[in-house]
């Protein structure tokens, strides 16, 4: 069997990330190490999770690219469905958020944006597919 469990997005801080998404998204905190290194949100089957980057540095030898606000953000996204696609926007704005693109529609009735969360990762806020 293969399941695909868990997202990690790697942060200078955990708890300041993980806060933003629990008061955006009403997620629940499910766990955060005590020194605050790592944490997982519940949202579902499957997790979002952070891993600071030193912690991250420690796992990955080799190395990888570190997200910051001053690029553009990375060629992947997290998605999150709602009905009031404005209004989700509007309180991602107040938490930290910065709009990337506006709301649009899709040629199949789909609405969608996109958020920068304040780790410069991307995320569409969008109603469901029809």
């Amino acid at each position: 069997m293969i399941k695909f469990k868990y997202v990690i997005l790697y942060v200078e801080d955990v708890e300041r990330s993980m806060n933003f998404y629990k008061n955006t998204f009403d997620t629940e905190i499910k766990f955060i190490t005590p020194e605050k290194d790592y944490g997982e949100l519940m949202t579902g089957e499957t997790t979002i999770s952070f891993a600071s980057v030193d912690l991250a540095s420690s796992n990955i030898k080799e190395g990888f690219i570190i997200s910051k606000t001053e690029n553009k953000p990375f060629g992947i996204e997290l998605g999150f469905v709602t009905d009031q696609v404005e209004a989700l926007i509007e309180k991602a704005v107040q938490n930290g958020a910065v709009l990337y693109e506006n709301i649009a529609v899709k040629p199949w009735g789909q609405k969608t944006a996109y958020i920068k969360d304040p780790d410069n990762y991307l995320v569409e806020i969008c109603t469901e597919m029809q």
